[in-house]
């Protein structure tokens, strides 16, 4: 098996329309929520969080069920060419529901099918790539997948000023067309069928992880957990700790966490090849590292300073130091999330990569789900001090950095030990 480029940056396209969606989703489906429909900020921010729980309880199971199935189009091909249509139509009719059940009723349907895909189209990335070529891969889906947000972003404004329907439609159309061409282009590789592995669930697996006497994956699953906490947690609370602590509006605040998505966006590809240059271990701790000290310094540099602007660029607009933290920040973060799902799926078999996606996205969902759970909570008993953030979050990945100094393997494999080599 060769890592081919072509292959992975089409894969990667499928993730640019995922991203698509999820980013105009999390836009502008709020708006609905409060203007359409006269929702109170509680509860829209509860049916905000119905896409983590939809993917806490169906992504893991999923990615082991789709380890086992075997059909003549592969193992991962029927759960997207199912999902993908089903959630495109459901996106596409959002905008045009006018009653809440109907509106409930699309975005209902959306999470479970997008949720139903997700995990299958994730593990095709280890299944036709070389053990020692994941960590480049990763990073350029993850290339793709953020160029997708990006243009969601600046592109969906647009869109929605002329027709709040138009970037729905849009994230429909590139999905149906990445789905598509996913089918059309890309080829599974066969799998040597084992008669034990083909019987492994996702509890199986779990069971497997805890009973493992180096440790190494439980340790890079919690690892994976505590970082997730922690950059969920900044993420959720970034705008109103830039409005209550900087003193900046919230489309500043969300200016800054745009400067942060494009570094990560532009590291993608290069944290990739350091990882697989240095290794994947060192590289991640590096990020944490990065990440943890960016923290410390938006928590403990003055206001003052934070605020100062150092220049002026075009699309990102004005850039403050906090900017410029945030941007290395957003390097570190890199690090960390390009090399981790590639360590993950090098410590088992071609048989269980789907399970350990699923496993991947089981403790990184569970991050998503208690990361703002938990800075909300340290917030409220501060007193509402927003900044409170930026030392919490740390402690969170020193958590992470004590995980990962025990992890001893998930590296990449040599050649001739590829993991989902196929025959």
């Amino acid at each position: 098996m060769r890592f081919n480029y072509g292959k992975i940056f089409l894969l990667g396209f499928g993730f640019f329309g995922v991203s698509v969606i999820w980013a105009t989703y999390n836009a502008f489906v709020p708006i609905f929520l409060s203007e359409k429909f006269g929702l109170q900020p509680a509860l829209i921010g509860f049916f905000m969080t119905l896409d983590n729980i939809a993917a806490l309880l169906i992504q893991p199971p999923v990615g082991a069920w789709s380890d086992r199935l075997r059909t003549p189009i592969g193992r991962r091909m029927p759960f997207i060419l199912i999902g993908a249509p089903i959630g495109a139509i459901a996106f596409g009719l959002i905008p045009l529901a006018a009653v809440l059940p109907l509106f409930v009723a699309c975005t209902t349907t959306l999470l479970l099918s997008m949720a139903l895909w997700r995990t299958p189209v994730v593990a095709l990335m280890p299944d036709i790539t070389p053990s020692q070529n994941r960590s480049q891969a990763n990073g350029i889906i993850n290339f793709m997948g953020g160029v997708g947000s990006i243009i969601a972003f600046l592109g969906g404004a647009m869109l929605y000023d002329m027709n709040p329907a138009y970037p729905f439609w849009l994230g429909s159309g590139l999905v149906i067309l990445s789905a598509l061409l996913v089918f059309l282009i890309i080829r599974e590789p066969k799998v040597v069928e084992d008669n034990h592995e083909k019987k492994t669930s996702l509890l199986d697996s779990l069971m497997t992880v805890l009973n493992d006497p180096d440790r190494s994956a439980l340790r890079v699953l919690l690892a994976i957990f505590f970082w997730f906490v922690a950059y969920n947690a900044v993420e959720a609370f970034f705008t109103l700790y830039a409005k209550n602590h900087l003193q900046l509006s919230e489309s500043d605040g969300t200016r800054l966490l745009g400067q942060l998505s494009l570094s990560f966006v532009l590291f993608a590809l290069p944290s990739g090849y350091i990882g697989s240059r240095i290794g994947r271990r060192v590289t991640i701790l590096i990020g944490i590292v990065i990440m943890t000290l960016c923290l410390l310094l938006m928590y403990f540099v003055p206001v003052s300073t934070l605020t100062t602007v150092l220049t002026k660029l075009p699309i990102l607009g004005q850039v403050p130091v906090v900017g410029l933290i945030l941007m290395l920040a957003g390097i570190g973060w890199a690090c960390i999330n390009i090399n981790s799902l590639p360590m993950v799926v090098d410590m088992t078999t071609v048989a269980r990569v789907g399970t350990y996606t699923g496993l991947y996205y089981l403790f990184s969902t569970l991050a998503a789900i208690a990361g703002p759970i938990i800075n909300g909570g340290i917030i409220q008993l501060s007193g509402e001090d927003y900044s409170t953030t930026m030392i919490a979050a740390p402690i969170f990945m020193i958590l992470a950095f004590i995980m990962m100094l025990g992890v001893h393997r998930g590296e990449a494999a040599p050649q001739s030990e590829v993991v989902g080599n196929s025959t």
